[in-house]
């Protein structure tokens, strides 16, 4: 206890770890109190982290930032429209004929579970499978029932997506295009007192803004690349539904180790009611976890080796944690939020041990 208190003395007696306190629950008790209210500003904020790269690129070309800005906010007003008006279409139909086709599956998979006493005895009887069936039939009634509910709140916060939609654009041209500013509006904030006061906050800052633009970046080139060679590789195949299960595959890379198991199951399924226990059933789960493979063993440290390295037990803790506590949001911020506080650590004055007495 006594070293504990020693610490604590020594940590509120440097100005530098309490202005970085003072900050970071400033920010805490802003996302948690005010997130909802904020959220366009907050994915403003992402997305002009993501197009920021494209600007840079361009400025290191001599082309000035201005015209750098509405080239890259007019090439993802493009980006956007392309998925809006035929990406979306096609995963809406593409879903609709998965659902139409989930009575047959479910008498398949019926049917398949069935056969499961008589073929192993030992391992199930008719009561577990009957018991099993009784459940996959109550998870998919309340699957349904949840998918109606989202889809009646949807409908009903329409007008707020429509807002969402006009306000968003506007924040991310007037944060990529004043950029500059407004880091130095908020450099005006801050105390001048003492500028060594804020020196910590500021190193902590500075390494945060660069780990987390990588990420953001590096995740958007790690999504289109997955889900564009997943969807080759499943229309090449036959597989059905291979927009729609590409673009899940793809996203799966946002939830690290986890994204990829849970899309995995979907996969198998539908290459499984297509095709039983047959050739093309296994080239296509080959060539699924191949995809998975050289994504997490070859893309993702290529995309990402100018990012801090964090430990699989961190990411998994940060995706729960955070998870548990915003939901998907927290799945999506776990890594950078992970990489903030990783910066927070050792950035953190260390402290030093007491100098012996001279004899």
């Amino acid at each position: 206890m006594v070293k504990i208190a020693n610490w604590l003395k020594q940590q509120i007696a440097n100005p530098q770890v309490v202005f970085l306190a003072l900050v970071l629950t400033a920010a805490l008790v802003t996302i948690i109190y005010a997130g909802g209210m904020l959220a366009p500003v907050l994915a403003g904020i992402v997305i002009a982290y993501l197009l920021e790269g494209l600007t840079a690129k361009l400025t290191r070309l001599k082309v000035p930032r201005a015209v750098a800005v509405w080239l890259v906010f007019l090439t993802f007003i493009l980006f956007v429209a392309v998925v809006v008006f035929m990406l979306l279409p096609t995963l809406y139909n593409q879903l609709t004929q998965m659902v139409q086709q989930i009575p047959s599956m479910l008498a398949r998979g019926q049917a398949a579970l069935l056969t499961l006493p008589e073929k192993y005895p030992d391992l199930f009887s008719v009561e577990q499978v009957g018991e099993i069936i009784s459940s996959m039939r109550s998870q998919m009634t309340a699957i349904g029932q949840s998918i109606v509910a989202s889809t009646l709140t949807g409908a009903a916060n329409a007008i707020t997506v429509m807002i969402y939609m006009i306000l968003l654009p506007i924040l991310i041209f007037f944060f990529l295009r004043d950029k500059r500013r407004i880091l130095h509006w908020f450099q005006e904030l801050l105390p001048r007192d003492n500028a060594r006061d804020n020196e910590l906050a500021m190193r902590v800052w500075s390494d945060v803004d660069a780990q987390i633009g990588n990420y953001i970046r590096g995740k958007f080139w790690e999504i289109l690349i997955v889900w564009l060679v997943s969807f080759v590789c499943f229309t090449w195949f036959g597989l059905q539904f291979a927009m729609l299960l590409s673009v899940l595959v793809g996203l799966s890379v946002l939830i690290p180790y986890v994204g990829a198991a849970v899309v995995t199951i979907p996969v198998v399924l539908i290459a499984w009611f297509q095709w039983g226990w047959s050739n093309d059933f296994a080239y296509v789960v080959a060539a699924y976890l191949l995809i998975q493979a050289l994504d997490g063993n070859l893309l993702a440290p290529l995309l990402f080796s100018e990012v801090v390295n964090i430990h699989p037990v961190a990411i998994i803790v940060a995706v729960l944690f955070f998870g548990g506590l915003w939901g998907l949001w927290g799945v999506f911020f776990a890594i950078p939020l992970a990489t903030l506080v990783q910066a927070v650590l050792v950035a953190w004055p260390k402290s030093q041990a007491p100098e012996p007495e001279p004899e």
